[in-house]
């Protein structure tokens, strides 16, 4: 037997129950890893409450990520080992639990100097920020980038990897402390999203171009705003949306502007193996530091539920099993 969040309906989390379920054995590719820290994504609250667009069979253990040791592996599996200390984006049987099962492709070496909490806040994060920057929207050294929610786990890895990039980063916040973390993530520019007229700033920053990418975490919120930002062929990038929202697509016209959605889900494995190299090369070299807001017990998870989705939350929430 294992301890794990179970979700037996969807709804608020006070749906998730701790309990003791039957312990998994690992399939042909797959492996088992001992998990010693989990990272808690907004996307796992969607899922919960039902609104995302795949649903899990219920009953499920929420998450994507998290970080740990392997303890078994199955018998077709060629390129991990028992005892290797690894990360994970995405699994078989969900991370909220004292141990679970992922394919041998979701799991990623962890370099030694990189803890296990810190390890639990790459996987979503750091891939979701890579995709977007380099995949969607092919950003390249010496643009500009806007970055809405920049305080958030997802925004912090996207400034880190922009600036290792050669780019220039603005990006955005709620509260002091946030302002204060992208000042000190290195930002040219720290924007309060509750000031009026925020936006004014743009125009001097960017000598009257424009920025050039802007990664979108609140569309239904921004993107008309957005879309007036964007320099001469500049791309919006929607990460993260909550509603509707009425645009007037003759902002796109004049500068050949793009609206780029993008799912990690749609990521191809080869495109997440160069996501997740180039990551751990960042992590060995120092270029990336994930950013931890704070740690729980893992019977909490529905407390770090409902603060993850709360303005202000700075940095990635860790459960500990």
């Amino acid at each position: 037997m294992r301890q794990a969040i179970q979700v037996h309906q969807f709804g608020g989390s006070e749906v998730m129950k701790l309990d003791n379920i039957p312990d998994l054995a690992p399939g042909k590719n797959q492996l088992k890893i001992q998990v010693k820290a989990i990272g808690v994504n907004p996307v796992d609250t969607y899922i919960r409450a039902g609104i995302y667009p795949i649903k899990p069979q219920l009953p499920y253990t929420p998450g994507k990520d998290a970080a740990g040791i392997i303890t078994e592996i199955g018998p077709e599996v060629k390129h991990r080992k028992v005892g290797e200390r690894v990360y994970v984006c995405g699994s078989v049987s969900g991370s909220y639990a004292e141990s679970l099962i992922c394919e041998e492709d979701q799991a990623y070496i962890l370099p030694d100097n990189i803890t296990f909490s810190s390890g639990a806040a790459l996987g979503v994060p750091y891939s979701t920020a890579s995709f977007a920057l380099n995949y969607r929207a092919a950003a390249l050294p010496g643009e500009t980038l806007l970055i809405h929610g920049a305080s958030g786990a997802v925004g912090i890895a996207a400034i880190q990897i922009a600036k290792a990039n050669g780019m220039r980063v603005i990006g955005t916040a709620g509260t002091e402390h946030g302002l204060a973390l992208l000042k000190e993530q290195g930002v040219i520019a720290a924007l309060n999203h509750n000031s009026e007229n925020y936006l004014d700033a743009i125009d001097g920053l960017t000598c009257g171009q424009g920025v050039d990418v802007i990664l979108e975490m609140l569309a239904n919120v921004n993107l008309d705003k957005d879309l007036k930002l964007l320099a001469k062929f500049g791309r919006v990038v929607v990460i993260g949306n909550r509603g509707r929202i009425e645009i007037d697509p003759r902002d796109t016209m004049g500068k050949n502007g793009s609206i780029l959605g993008m799912s990690l889900f749609n990521a191809s494995i080869k495109e997440l193996n160069q996501i997740h190299a180039e990551i751990k090369a960042g992590l060995i070299d120092g270029r990336y530091k994930p950013v931890i807001h704070s740690e729980m017990p893992l019977s909490a998870a529905g407390k770090a539920h409902d603060l993850v989705m709360q303005d202000g939350v700075n940095g990635k929430i860790i459960l500990l099993p």
